[in-house]
């Protein structure tokens, strides 16, 4: 299971964070808790999160609330937008990105989701992430990505014979 991290004030303001290491804001940690609402009657084996601020903490928050440790994976980390990251939408129409491509940003968090399903067959694990983060699995599983992930959203995977396959 997926989930994108909770709001932050840069999420708020229409800015890409990349790698910039932003906080949740009050609202994000509301999000947080709400998520951990909803997963608290679920089975959950373990947890996982980006090594960036604002996933870590959603996941801390989540942690929290089902006994569990967040086990953190740099592999989970946003796209490095590079020249674009803390522009809006409308100070990126006069900047040339330099950053990481999204074929390696794809490459990068589907080889941490694989290695954390190798390390839980079987058990229901939540992975907080980023939304560029789940829209690269998103892509490689569906072959189409949802063209906007709200925060603390989550997206439902299983994981069978090396294969990932959508959960309704």
């Amino acid at each position: 299971m997926f989930a994108r991290h909770g709001e932050t004030d840069w999420n708020f303001e229409g800015r890409l964070q990349g790698h910039t290491d932003r906080p949740l804001n009050a609202y994000g940690r509301e999000q947080a808790k709400a998520l951990a609402g909803r997963l608290a009657s679920e089975d959950v084996a373990a947890i996982y999160a980006s090594d960036l601020a604002r996933a870590r903490e959603t996941a801390e928050i989540v942690g929290e609330r089902l006994g569990l440790p967040v086990v953190v994976d740099p592999d989970l980390r946003e796209k490095n937008w590079g020249t674009w990251e803390g522009l809006t939408s409308e100070e990126r129409l006069r900047v040339e990105l330099a950053g990481e491509s999204t074929a390696e940003h794809r490459e990068r968090t589907v080889r941490a989701a694989e290695r954390i399903v190798e390390r839980h067959p079987g058990q229901l694990v939540v992975v907080v992430t980023h939304g560029g983060s789940v829209r690269r699995i998103q892509a490689a599983v569906w072959g189409v990505a949802e063209p906007v992930v709200d925060n603390c959203a989550v997206s439902a995977l299983a994981h069978e014979d090396g294969i990932f396959t959508p959960v309704d």
